[in-house]
């Protein structure tokens, strides 16, 4: 099986970080994704994968590249030590090749063959980044699925358009929710198709240990992972991280004009829509009449959050030379916040539309006052035009 099809890795059952200060993504299945148990299974999979491409090209023998593979168990590997270790590397990835020769016994000497450290840990983040996204698209399918859905049940429902916070004229809850779901279906395409590559460069970036092989390697390494063929190593061309990031911070933005609309539509004094009740959702410590819009709150915290963390991915694109020092392991908590933060985000998202609840008789009621002011009514324009025209769209990418 290819690395990357592996299945996220579950965090241990007491992690150091359990959300209780994000809890956006407490429990949902990209915190999994994303935990430090994921992050050194993918790097172990990405040293498995390696010994196995070398093997394929006669550079190591096969027998050692299964024995590697069998050592490249995570957990036979202390995450909490390795991280303790890496204060005295300035990266995980040297103790843990230590650790993996000695468990790789006599084969041991065939371990991180021709490797650098960032190649292993770039190849060990886009395996993550790959794991996580599908987690990620598939709560995004959900929400979109839902969004379609109440675009073309409210197609027609009228409520008063809003600008500036203020009523404006008239529109329909259909053509809102086909807004969202165009921003939600951009944002998801942007994702889908970003290129997620391995990383093989060696110690200067010149593949200087593997001769003419070292391109059918770089090749092999990517068929092994289930990742992207690079044209040139990326060590100090940090572009897939700050594509990654950069739709990751739209992704999330997405979710939270969403959650910012609802929000604002479930005020008591408007009421159009409600967050869907249940046990436990949107309760008050000190005021139990109140029914907070949590689920929307959460969602926009993660919006808030996703794009200052991209920033820092985006300001370590200015790296020095050929080797980081500093730019590279300041993206590396950056870019899981994104990745958990948006998972959770979407999670939230799917579950808060699935269930949302619209009431055409408040929206009604708003909108009179508003045509009490206007005088005459002005009807919805093309709202329900444009409806159709998102719909039309949103099937169009689903085929």
């Amino acid at each position: 099986m290819a690395s990357e099809e592996r299945g996220p890795a579950r965090p241990g059952a007491a992690p150091l970080d359990a959300g209780l200060l994000s809890p956006v993504r407490a429990g949902t299945e990209a915190e999994a994704a994303t935990g430090d148990t994921a992050y050194l299974a993918a790097m172990l999979d990405a040293e498995a994968a390696l010994a196995r491409a070398q093997a394929r090209l006669g550079i190591i023998p096969a027998d050692a590249a299964a024995a590697i593979g069998a050592a490249a168990d995570a957990g036979r590997f202390d995450a909490a030590d390795l991280a303790r270790r890496a204060r005295g590397s300035g990266n995980p990835v040297v103790p843990l090749v230590a650790d993996l020769r000695a468990l790789a016994g006599p084969a041991g000497r065939h371990v991180h063959r021709g490797a650098t450290s960032q190649d292993i840990a770039d190849t060990g983040a886009m395996l993550v980044a790959a794991r996580t996204r599908r987690v990620v698209l598939a709560h995004l399918d959900r929400a979109l699925d839902a969004l379609a859905g109440l675009a073309a049940r409210y197609r027609d429902t009228p409520m008063p358009a809003r600008t500036l916070g203020r009523q404006a004229l008239p529109t329909t809850f259909g053509a809102k929710a086909a807004n969202w779901l165009l921003g939600c279906q951009e944002a998801r395409g942007r994702l889908a198709a970003l290129p997620l590559p391995v990383q093989l460069g060696g110690p200067a970036g010149t593949l200087d240990a593997f001769g003419d092989r070292a391109f059918d390697l770089v090749a092999a390494f990517a068929e092994e992972t289930g990742l992207d063929r690079p044209v040139l190593p990326w060590h100090t061309r940090r572009t897939p991280v700050a594509e990654l990031a950069s739709a990751l911070a739209l992704t999330a933005g997405a979710l939270g004009k969403i959650a910012t609309d609802v929000w604002l539509l479930s005020q008591s004094e408007v009421g159009e829509v409600a967050e869907p009740a249940g046990e436990g959702r949107g309760g008050s410590s000190s005021m139990p009449h109140k029914r907070n819009p949590a689920m929307s709150a959460l969602i926009r915290s993660a919006a808030l959050q996703v794009p200052a963390q991209a920033q820092v991915v985006l300001a370590a694109l200015a790296a020095p030379h050929e080797r980081p020092a500093g730019e590279w392991h300041a993206e590396w908590q950056p870019l899981r916040e994104s990745l958990r933060l948006t998972g959770g985000a979407a999670e939230t998202a799917a579950e808060l539309l699935g269930g949302l609840e619209v009431s055409p008789a408040l929206m009604r009621a708003d909108l009179d006052d508003l045509l009490d002011v206007l005088g005459d009514d002005p009807g919805t324009g093309a709202a329900a035009a444009l409806v159709d025209r998102a719909l039309d769209a949103y099937r169009r990418s689903r085929v």
